[in-house]
């Protein structure tokens, strides 16, 4: 929505709009001195909006104190694909009278990913994204973003434990190509992030081409999830380079 409409026509954002800890918003940065709400009906109904727009299968009594009163709800499905992130971004554009610029977003989305497969490594290098706690990012739309950036996931080949984790040994046996460590902060590193700075990894150097980043924009699938493509097909080409250098020794 914020993508969608001038900010003049929004009351309010979920908080979690400027939330930085952990950071869980692609928009941060440019939400300053909006007002922010919480999944109260209380508050939301204090702004008296027209339209409330809200995940689908979330905040069930925010949404029936909303229906009680007869604000208009627009529930927004989760995209699992690319396809679902076209589908769904035409549809707030209809629904919010932009149609213009969600065509506008879109095609801003698949210039990038026409880009990035543009400089796409072939054959395709393996990659893992190391989460914190120890999760592996996989499925949906990031494993699209990745493939079109030259990038084979290998998380959905490794035996995660019952929590659905993978242990430092199993990425350091896996041996990625590319180990893309999904860390926010350098400067405050919290608990969680502490399994991606295991002294096991020092195994893995100069055997994979290893880079801390951020990847806030895979967190929440939308046009914007395609923003990180360049950078992924970039990183396979230095990762295809180290292994090349590899095999010439």
């Amino acid at each position: 929505m914020y993508r969608l409409v001038p900010r003049d026509q929004i009351a309010a954002l979920s908080y979690l709009a400027a939330d930085t800890h952990p950071v869980v918003s692609t928009i941060t940065d440019r939400v300053q001195g909006m007002p922010l709400v919480h999944a109260s009906a209380e508050e939301v109904l204090a702004l008296k909006p027209t339209l409330v727009i809200t995940y689908s299968k979330t905040n069930s009594r925010l949404k029936q104190a909303l229906q009680k009163a007869q604000v208009p709800i627009l529930e927004v499905p989760w995209a699992q694909s690319l396809a679902d992130v076209r589908r769904i971004t035409r549809m707030l554009g209809a629904r919010l009278n932009a149609k213009e610029r969600a065509a506008a977003l879109i095609a801003e989305m698949d210039a990038r990913l026409v880009s990035a497969r543009l400089q796409a490594a072939r054959p395709s290098v393996r990659t893992l994204v190391y989460e914190p706690n120890g999760y592996a990012t996989q499925g949906n739309v990031s494993d699209e973003i990745l493939a079109a950036a030259g990038l084979r996931n290998v998380a959905e080949s490794l035996h995660t434990t019952r929590s659905g984790t993978l242990p430092v040994e199993s990425v350091v046996a896996a041996r990625p190509d590319l180990l893309i460590l999904n860390d926010e902060s350098e400067t405050a590193p919290a608990r969680a992030n502490l399994v991606q700075r295991h002294p096991a990894f020092s195994a893995l150097n100069g055997r994979s081409y290893i880079v801390r980043m951020p990847l806030t924009p895979l967190l929440c699938p939308g046009p914007w999830s395609a923003d990180i493509a360049g950078t992924l097909a970039r990183l396979g080409q230095a990762a295809q380079g180290l292994s090349r250098q590899r095999a010439q020794q």
